[in-house]
């Protein structure tokens, strides 16, 4: 007998309590060792649909929901007696028949008006005048039915307008809600599968991201252990096919914030070390915080496979080459900024050019492209650079670049950059890379050393290489071309567009920060309008105030509003720009009367405590509910970093990453938003407020 998972199920059970989940847990290890034991106490219920529910006794309330077949079992869902008896009378379990696909089918409710005599006379509005426009009304049955839309709710999608449609949504299967939803927003969805007769309905790829088979007792403990990490079970179609395909050369996903990237990133790892069991992976990303996030991640997906985890390697680049170096290289010592800083401004003491100048020119081309000769310097395209140099102008500033140079070699100091350029100039040299497959997170912020380096480590071979990123998160690196670095990503780059983790009104508000669509330096470009989110929330809110004071206060508000609702503190995440602003953070949720954590670079939180941390550190993570504060004028975008802008492209550069940066801040939230300036508030708050 097949024993079978639903999302339905795993999402229930982490509504229960701790003790109450323990049950649920026992109950259903029982059942998967011996579905046909009678001291299972299954019951036949009666007021269903689908005559194949079962209920389970768990304990005198709490009741599992069981689909039972003579050559299956799943476990549909489990809550309170009333609760689970309610869910399993209003579902059934069918193939849907055009996909095939194996669906959980809410029953409607049948409305029976009853006609009431009239003895006053009303006037009578003309519908045609108030009646909002029917977003379906041009589409066909045959093709709702192609997009996975159950015939039941056939009439209901024809009728549906932009104000019930999110509500119908959450009625339909998941494929059908985002193709509609995709088509609301003016995409076209793409065709839906369809299984030839006779094939087994749980395998539709539709099917597969809700309904999984448990094998063994371990692959049940894991999904059990986790159950409000269903990425760790299921997979979108979509997700599952960039997971599972080999490709010829390196490749990238894309998509913008709660697509699930990282996701992909983590299933691919776990792909690769299973598919290739003597291979080692490296599953890496730009910053420490962001890999302690992955390496946690993994441990969650990978939990009953420790042996599988051994064979990937999570840590950051920095760290990755750091290692390297020394285990090839020999010894390495880093030059800190400040050291590099000095050094720049002893020599370019009496220089005609601005400090501000020479030091740009310093990060962004001669370190960031690794230069050691005049030659060099001199032919290479100052990519994003505005200010254009004669000659004799670069002349000058070769001279401070090479007495740089000469003095950090003379001290054997080395920049990060210098390591991963000597990496890729070593790597090519040995029998055997130090990794067989590299994966690669928020890639859109790796230098162009680290992308040589990348491009040496996997040398064309066949799923060597894998990227996940969004143009629109870049925070920290330059706009640069890969082809140009030999990591060419043409024809495998793919753009995911169904968001997860942030809903539609959240999403839609947060990408008028943004252009509709991004396109790199090697002509790829990711459209950002497709993107859906698939499920419905409540407006951010968008509040500016006279005084820091004020600001606080309606923070504070905000704050014990939602915990009254049933937010728990560590659900919260309070964001400012930059480590200036983080009293104000605390001072509202002090006067909030929560406590608070200011996070670190482990990014764990603490139940009890509401997180409080700056913008950059928002990456990675989510919450039910975000505040952020202090987005005032010179604040975001920052007027200190704008006064050091050399030239025109590094003021334009500053702009977009403070905005990238706010809209990173602004996608960690999940339901509710809240942004908010406490004196004269940032120009970009002009933007994100709806017209």
């Amino acid at each position: 007998m097949e024993f079978r998972i639903s999302d339905t199920f795993t999402v229930s059970l982490s509504r229960l309590q701790g003790d109450e989940q323990k049950l649920v847990k026992t109950t259903a290890f029982d059942l998967q060792l011996n579905p046909a034991n009678p001291g299972h106490q299954l019951h036949k219920l009666d007021n269903v649909r689908d005559k194949n529910f079962w209920s389970v006794r768990v304990n005198r309330d709490i009741r599992l929901i069981v689909h039972r077949t003579q050559e299956s079992l799943m476990l549909c869902y489990v809550a309170h007696h009333d609760d689970a008896y309610s869910w399993a009378e209003r579902r059934k379990l069918e193939p849907h028949p055009t996909t095939g696909a194996a669906q959980f089918v809410e029953v409607r409710e049948t409305v029976v008006e009853i006609p009431v005599e009239l003895f006053v006379d009303t006037p009578t509005i003309d519908p045609s005048l108030t009646a909002k426009p029917l977003i379906f009304a041009n589409r066909s049955e045959e093709e709702l039915l192609g997009f996975g839309v159950p015939p039941d709710w056939i009439q209901d999608v024809l009728l549906a307008n932009e104000d019930t449609l999110f509500n119908l949504a959450d009625h339909l299967p998941n494929e059908a809600a985002e193709a509609l939803l995709e088509i609301a927003t003016g995409g076209q969805p793409a065709p839906k599968m369809v299984l030839a007769t006779g094939d087994n309905p749980f395998s539709h790829p539709d099917a597969q991201r809700r309904f999984r088979t448990i094998e063994n007792h371990e692959e049940l403990e894991r999904a059990l252990d986790f159950p409000w990490d269903r990425w760790t079970i299921f997979l979108h179609p979509v997700q599952r096919t960039i997971v599972q395909r080999d490709f010829a050369g390196p490749a990238r996903v894309s998509g913008s914030a709660g697509t699930g990237k990282t996701v992909v990133a983590l299933h691919r790892a776990a792909h690769l070390a299973r598919t290739y069991p003597d291979s080692t992976t490296l599953l890496t990303t730009f910053s420490n915080p962001l890999a302690n996030l992955l390496r946690s991640k993994l441990n969650i997906l990978l939990r009953s496979e420790p042996k599988l985890a051994e064979r990937i390697i999570v840590d950051s680049l920095q760290t990755v080459g750091e290692r390297l170096y020394r285990g090839q290289l020999g010894e390495l010592k880093l030059a800190s900024d400040f050291a590099v800083r000095d050094v720049i401004a002893a020599h370019a003491s009496g220089s005609p050019f601005r400090p501000t100048f020479i030091l740009s020119e310093w990060l962004q081309v001669v370190d960031a492209f690794g230069l050691t000769s005049w030659d060099e310097y001199r032919d290479v395209r100052r990519l994003g650079r505005k200010t254009r140099l004669r000659e004799e102008q670069r002349v000058q500033l070769w001279s401070i670049f090479e007495a740089v140079l000469s003095e950090l070699k003379s001290k054997g100091l080395l920049t990060p950059s210098n390591v991963f350029f000597r990496l890729a100039e070593a790597i090519p040299a040995r029998n055997h890379p130090p990794y067989e497959f590299a994966i690669v997170d928020e890639a859109q912020d790796l230098s162009v050393a680290q992308l040589r380096f990348l491009a040496a480590l996997g040398w064309k071979r066949p799923n060597a290489l894998f990227f996940a990123g969004d143009l629109g998160q870049r925070i920290f690196q330059q706009p640069l071309s890969w082809l140009s670095q030999g990591v060419d990503v043409r024809g495998r780059s793919k753009t995911l567009q169904i968001n997860y983790r942030t809903s539609h009104q959240i999403r839609a508000q947060a990408d008028r920060l943004l252009s509709a669509t991004v396109t790199d330096l090697d002509g790829i470009t990711e459209e950002r309008k497709g993107t859906v989110s698939v499920f419905n929330g409540p407006q951010p809110v968008v509040r500016t105030f006279s005084s820091v004071k004020d600001e606080e206060q309606a923070v504070s508000e905000w704050l014990k509003d939602l915990c009254g609702q049933g937010v728990h503190p560590h659900e919260f995440g309070v964001f400012v720009r930059t480590s200036m602003e983080i009293p104000r953070a605390i001072a509202a949720v002090e006067r909030a009367g929560l406590k608070y954590q200011i996070l670190d670079k482990d990014l764990e939180t603490t139940a009890g405590s509401v997180p409080v941390a700056t913008m950059h550190l928002a990456k990675g993570l989510e919450f039910k509910a975000v505040a952020v504060m202090a987005c005032d004028d010179e604040i975001i975008p920052l007027g200190e970093r704008l006064e050091q802008a050399s030239e025109f492209a590094d003021l334009e550069e500053a702009y977009n990453t403070e905005r990238h940066l706010l809209y990173v801040a602004c996608t960690r939230a999940r339901d509710h938003l809240l942004v908010t300036s406490g004196g004269s508030p940032s120009e970009f708050l002009d933007d994100f407020r709806l017209p």
